[in-house]
């Protein structure tokens, strides 16, 4: 019997504008993850290690920032003479043109594209998330359901709980109520952004929906989608065993990293049987000198360290002068902490450059330092400021 056809989309197209700082000049799904990762390199290594190929990359905000890392694919095998990686950008000529305004207005752009492929099962995964997830097992439990969509599921915080999709699910694992966002969550079951749908039956659903909003739009999946499949006994749900965390805010991106630091981190990015795949520059090895001291960190490739390094991530190229002290906080490539500057509790972007005696932060709120900025010598950025200020 052969392998059902799968499609992979990743929805890599939206502004992440949640990441402040760390998405004014790039994309969400391309910001730095534990050092030498990126975002989007954890659905693409699952697709790899889930045995699909075919995957298309739907992008948008600043998509050279994407495409750059994207490249060929080559990564996570997915450069193929036939099938592969795409990537789909923008668009004008078909009445299906322009601009994306939500995960389900994506869809529904590439629905005549989808359909000419034809697959048995469309996954559509959204690129801000640290997980593994075998998404063929969990299509292999979709087919022959019944069920027009299948919802991976997490438990997530209380507190947390509206930011996301939530779900009830009653016998047999079907979804009896789907609410996107709601002010008083009825559980802290979470549809987490990976669906498995049934091609033609959403995408004609799709179509009659936009037919019903007319100029409203069809928004995200959430809005009107989900729902009605919900409402139609069509939903079911796949519980994600294991770690999942949505790095979609700069608070969450912080905790994400000091989850990392444990000493048993929630994932093995470097499991020979699941490593996630990056598309990487060769980098010297680390160089600590000699008063470098560094306790509990990551410290990447290509990193010179001469002073105090605590509880941090250092991606590759970045600098700590000797006498200068770092705690709390992710590095990405490139940042320089001068002689003499403390960095507390904080998020420097790439190629930022703290001066000589500095200070950057403290207890309390993250502080975030955009790509490029020099924090001049002996300036203060207090705990929970931005520097630059945004406009």
């Amino acid at each position: 019997m052969p392998l059902p056809r799968i499609l992979v989309l990743v929805l890599a197209g939206g502004a992440g504008g949640r990441l402040e700082l760390l998405t004014d000049r790039r994309a969400k799904p391309a910001v730095p993850f534990a050092g030498v990762y990126r975002l989007i390199d954890f659905p693409l290594s699952n697709c790899l290690h889930s045995g699909i190929a075919d995957v298309w990359v739907s992008i948008q905000f600043h998509p050279t920032s994407l495409s750059t890392h994207l490249a060929n694919g080559r990564p996570w095998d997915l450069d193929r003479t036939i099938g592969g990686l795409l990537t789909l950008p923008p668009f004008l000529g078909t009445d299906r043109g322009g601009w994306n305004t939500g995960t389900a207005d994506s869809l529904w752009r590439q629905a005549d594209l989808i359909r000419e492929f034809a697959p048995d099962a469309l996954v559509v995964v959204s690129s801000d998330a640290v997980y593994k997830l075998d998404y063929r097992a969990v299509v292999d439990g979709h087919l022959g359901s019944g069920a027009e969509v299948t919802m991976v599921t997490t438990e997530v915080e209380a507190d947390d709980a509206s930011r996301y999709g939530i779900v009830q699910v009653g016998e047999g694992g079907r979804i009896t109520d789907y609410v996107y966002k709601p002010d008083e969550p009825a559980t802290t079951t979470a549809a987490n952004e990976v669906f498995v749908f049934t091609p033609t039956p959403t995408l004609d659903r799709l179509e009659e929906l936009g037919r019903e909003v007319g100029e409203e739009g069809l928004e995200d999946l959430g809005t009107r989608l989900l729902p009605a499949q919900t409402a139609d006994g069509l939903a079911r749900a796949h519980p994600l065993e294991g770690y999942w965390r949505d790095v979609g805010t700069v608070p969450a991106y912080w905790e994400a990293h000091r989850e990392f630091l444990q000493a048993d981190p929630p994932l093995d990015l470097d499991d020979p049987a699941w490593p996630i795949r990056t598309r990487g520059g060769r980098h010297s090895a680390a160089r600590l000198l000699r008063d470098a001291v560094v306790e509990n960190s990551l410290v990447s490739g290509g990193t010179r360290v001469g002073g105090e390094v605590r509880g941090s991530v250092l991606s590759p190229g970045v600098v700590v002068e000797p006498g200068a002290v770092v705690v709390d906080s992710v590095l990405l490539p490139g940042a320089r902490v001068g002689a003499g500057a403390r960095v507390t509790r904080a998020v420097l972007d790439d190629e930022v450059d703290v001066g000589d005696g500095a200070t950057v932060g403290g207890d309390g709120e993250i502080t975030l330092v955009g790509r490029r900025a020099s924090v001049p010598a002996g300036t203060e950025v207090p705990a929970g400021g931005r520097f630059p200020e945004p406009d």
